[in-house]
């Protein structure tokens, strides 16, 4: 063993850190299929109004709000992508389907239901206003009004609003390709009898969840082997092809914990230990061509945990979204939660509703190495050093990972 040479750095000053030496990948045109996810790199301005035209909002007839009150001439029909071009007679009404356009010289749509038909003619009721039943052209969106603004979410009705307007392709910030690679000959692939003193990898696969769901591109490389020569080969081959390398493992101060040394020879390890529990051993350095490289600890909780605080944000921050970390609410202490002496933890919490409140209660065990503490959790809540920790009843900030059915 051997004592570690890095600055024990505080949390919230390291979270910054990453951000500021972390780069915004730069813009590509990216079919409309691939742009769930992705975020805008200037606003998306409409060329058009939505809807296009006046259409009608419901399957019915119609009329000149003045002809109400007797029986019209049916004259004809509009119905979806067949119109009734002709301007509609003082006297007569048309048939209209839903999403059909609102004939010339109508100007209000009366519904099948509240009509009587007969062969050729309707009689509709009197005192019917005018401007029902039918969206107007612009209703939806003017033209030159933002779509979407930059640095947001395309989400599904956002990719559809960019549809309905004419847009094949739209330019977002790329993808982060990220190379996730776990380290220790201690770990056994899933499926395979672990033998004496060995693990099955289970990290691996929940950093790759964690990367999905954060909307990177991720190539796995498998166990690393704890062999110097090796393990270089193997990085430096992944980095020519990957904007982000994540390790999980290898980073404490171990003599085969080679991940640190490993990233020292190749660029600049700006972070080896923070104030954080768990995650103390976290490691974040940054490689030649804008590469950055995060060493998390092996723990299972300590991985996830520093890889929502350090990680998350900075993959969010090279997707250009305006927003990098999760949404915070308020929520009411269900219990008492101890501080971590000099160290700001973490803590796993479900909620539950309570009246108009959102009460936090633990899931258990707190330990780095119980991967069930995250399993049920909803939220974080940040228990600050020192102190006397936060007391049952207090409101507090939490991080929100899910929010209770």
């Amino acid at each position: 063993m051997r004592a570690s040479t890095y600055p024990l750095v505080d949390a919230a000053e390291a979270a910054a850190l990453v951000l500021e030496r972390t780069p915004v990948l730069p813009a590509e045109d990216v079919a409309l299929a691939d742009c769930p996810g992705r975020a805008l790199t200037d606003d998306l301005i409409a060329p058009a109004q939505l809807p296009p035209f006046a259409a009608s909002a419901v399957d019915g007839f119609a009329i000149r709000s003045a002809d109400g009150g007797g029986r019209l001439r049916v004259a004809g029909e509009s119905a979806a992508g067949r119109p009734f071009t002709e301007d509609l007679p003082a006297g007569a009404a048309a048939r209209i389907l839903t999403g059909g356009v609102l004939p010339p010289g109508a100007d209000t749509v009366v519904m099948v239901e509240e009509v009587e038909q007969g062969d050729g003619w309707v009689t509709v009721p009197g005192g019917f206003p005018a401007g029902r039943n039918f969206h107007r052209p612009g209703d939806d969106l003017r033209q030159g009004e933002v779509v979407v603004a930059r640095g947001e979410p395309l989400g599904p009705a956002e990719v559809g609003l960019a549809a309905a307007l004419g847009f094949p392709q739209l330019r977002v910030h790329g993808r982060p390709r990220v190379a996730l690679m776990s380290t220790g000959d201690e770990l056994v692939e899933v499926g395979q009898r672990p033998g004496p003193g060995q693990i099955v990898d289970s990290n691996r696969w929940a950093l790759l969840a964690a990367l999905a769901e954060a909307g990177a591109a991720v190539t796995l490389l498998g166990v690393a082997p704890d062999r110097p020569e090796p393990l270089r080969e193997l990085v430096v081959d992944a980095l020519r092809h990957h904007d982000v390398l994540v390790t999980s493992g290898g980073v404490s101060v171990g003599t085969h914990d080679l991940v640190k040394p490993l990233l020292e020879s190749l660029g600049e390890v700006h972070l080896g230990r923070v104030r954080l529990k768990p995650g103390k051993p976290f490691t974040f350095a940054t490689l030649p061509s804008g590469r950055l490289a995060f060493g998390l600890p092996g723990f299972p909780v300590s991985s996830l945990i520093t890889f929502e605080v350090f990680v998350r944000p900075a993959l969010r921050k090279m997707l250009g979204f305006a927003r990098t970390q999760r949404p915070a609410l308020p929520v009411r202490m269900g219990y008492d939660a101890s501080a971590a002496g000099d160290r700001t933890e973490y803590q796993r919490v479900a909620l539950r509703r309570e009246g108009g409140e959102l009460v936090a209660v633990s899931t258990g065990s707190q330990s780095s190495s119980r991967l069930m503490s995250l399993a049920g959790a909803h939220a974080l809540v940040k228990v600050p050093p020192g102190g006397t920790g936060i007391a049952a009843g207090t409101v507090v900030e939490a991080i929100i990972l899910s929010l209770p059915i």
